[in-house]
């Protein structure tokens, strides 16, 4: 597989976060994490020698911190958390998301300040190397003291309970190990609670709209210089010379690659001189709407790339000894960019319902109402703009933010928590409905472009029309819209617009590689 991931030792991102997750890229616990990982465990050993009180090494958890546990009771202590803890409820949760939770936390305890043991991190790494994937429901967490209850149901399988996914089949944990020739473990102090303290849940679900919300954000960049052609929209809004004296990265980002697709097209050179003097805000306001979906992006990137590379259970044990009970695992560093995100990604799919209404007007220049020239008989494409119009609602009402939330839990020792895993599952709905948006409003640019011809458009668009066309025809009367439909979400899910764009041009990394970054 080439380059191999080192846990605990390496810097994760995004990108290689996916890679890992995907299977594409191998990762491995070397020698010198495995040194850092052995000096917490002893440590945590010394502890429990010393009778030192330690909140979670030998005291109960919670509103039970007081309450101190006889070292011949310590293995049971780890093992009561993760069956106690394992509470959750609803849809399992999706195959990548639950490989992206044992990424991270992989790197997390490899680097050697939980108390985990060697041993114990390798079966977790047999899980992921064997796609042995604990069954993990999605609803339970409060994200704060950690994401409990996913996390308890994650790491059930390491002593022989729960269920896990094989080859797409649900089965026992403990069935699977005896396949293998593996025992359940013992868990030794502190595990239990190092296993189930954590972020891992919310940063997943952050790591995944991280990486889709970038290719969702490109994409619409394409879709829209197809819809701007297609309007026979003004270039004027997207000049250089205006985005400089109010220089927002993410604007300025924007208007520089639309300039970019919409230079040498014959289609926008031919209304130049025509009366309109400006166009709708939805054509006009491109790169200060996309762009402030982009600076959204850029504060929740930021965030996620300092928790990949972040240490989130509690407490931490340290080189010098020290033993320090702290917040780490609370979710609202993350929550809140989530949030943020998932409003800047519903404003992507409101505008482009908007762009989607005014291509069917009918008063563009030579483009028909509703898309066809032969309406009364034929609806056209009047309907698709009815789905897009609900998504759009649907996704206002999701963007509520889960953070503005907090119910007091663990009889008030946890008496503000972050809601962040209700963020992340949210954000992920929001950029599922923009999709379908976004693949209706690809059908749509792409119609009325067809009605510029024999004119074409710049080189860029005129080879993404190409592209579409090649999957999508052009219609000419009432059709079952739903096999159209699903083509155009295929080539927006899968990125297939975007990678088709980079065979004429990198246009995604010319111009703010602020914007590179995954």
């Amino acid at each position: 597989m080439g380059v191999v991931f080192k846990y605990g030792i390496d810097h994760l991102t995004v990108k290689i976060a996916s890679e890992l997750a995907s299977g594409n890229m191998k990762g491995e616990i070397g020698d010198a994490a495995r040194a850092k990982i052995d000096r917490s465990s002893k440590q945590v050993d010394q502890i429990v020698a010393a009778d030192e009180i330690v909140y979670g090494i030998n005291t109960g958890f919670g509103p039970l911190c007081t309450t101190v546990i006889d070292a011949s009771q310590a293995s049971r202590l780890q093992e009561n958390i993760l069956k106690s803890h394992a509470v959750g409820v609803g849809e399992k949760l999706s195959k990548r998301l639950t490989r992206l939770m044992l990424v991270t936390k992989l790197h997390a305890l490899a680097q050697g300040y939980s108390g985990v043991r060697y041993e114990t991190m390798v079966r977790i790494l047999f899980h992921l190397d064997k796609d042995v994937l604990p069954v993990v429901p999605e609803q339970g967490s409060v994200g704060a003291s950690g994401d409990l209850a996913p996390l308890s149901h994650l790491f059930l399988p390491l002593i022989g309970l729960g269920n896990v996914m094989v080859q797409d089949k649900v089965v026992s944990a403990n069935s699977v190990l005896s396949g293998y020739g593996m025992a359940p473990l013992r868990l030794s102090p502190k595990e239990g609670l190092a296993l189930i303290n954590g972020t891992q849940f919310i940063l997943a679900h952050a790591v995944e709209v991280v990486a889709r919300t970038k290719q969702l954000l490109d994409q619409e960049d394409l879709i829209s210089a197809m819809m701007l052609e297609g309007c026979l929209a003004s270039v004027r809004p997207f000049d250089e010379r205006l985005h400089q004296v109010r220089p927002f990265v993410g604007s300025s980002h924007v208007a520089a690659r639309i300039r970019h697709m919409l230079s040498g097209s014959e289609v926008l050179h031919s209304h130049a001189a025509c009366a309109r003097v400006q166009d709708p805000y939805s054509l006009r306001c491109i790169p200060q709407v996309h762009g402030a979906s982009r600076e959204a992006w850029l504060h929740l990137h930021r965030a996620v790339e300092i928790e990949l590379n972040a240490v989130t259970d509690n407490p931490l044990l340290f080189v010098n000894g020290d033993a320090i009970s702290g917040g780490n695992f609370h979710g609202q560093l993350l929550a809140l960019p989530l949030d943020y995100m998932a409003l800047g990604v519903s404003e992507i799919g409101n505008i482009a319902d908007r762009r989607i209404y005014l291509s069917l007007e009918g008063d563009t220049p030579g483009v028909p109402k509703l898309l066809l020239k032969e309406t009364g008989i034929n609806s056209g494409f009047m309907i698709l703009q009815y789905t897009t119009a609900a998504l759009a609602s649907e996704n206002k009402g999701l963007c509520f933010p889960a953070s503005a939330d907090s119910i007091p839990t663990s009889l008030g020792q946890e008496d503000h928590v972050s809601m962040g895993s209700i963020s992340g599952r949210k954000a992920l709905q929001i950029i599922g409905n923009v999709e379908r948006i976004q693949s209706i409003e690809l059908i749509c640019a792409a119609q009325a472009l067809d009605f510029h011809h024999p004119l074409k458009s710049g080189a860029i668009v005129s080879h993404l029309h190409d592209f579409v066309r090649s999957y999508i025809p052009h219609v000419t009367e009432d059709i079952l819209f739903t096999e159209m439909m699903e083509q155009s979400h295929t080539l927006i899910r899968t990125g297939s617009l975007l990678k088709e764009s980079e065979k004429i041009e990198k246009i995604t990394t010319n111009w703010s590689p602020v914007f590179d970054g995954e």
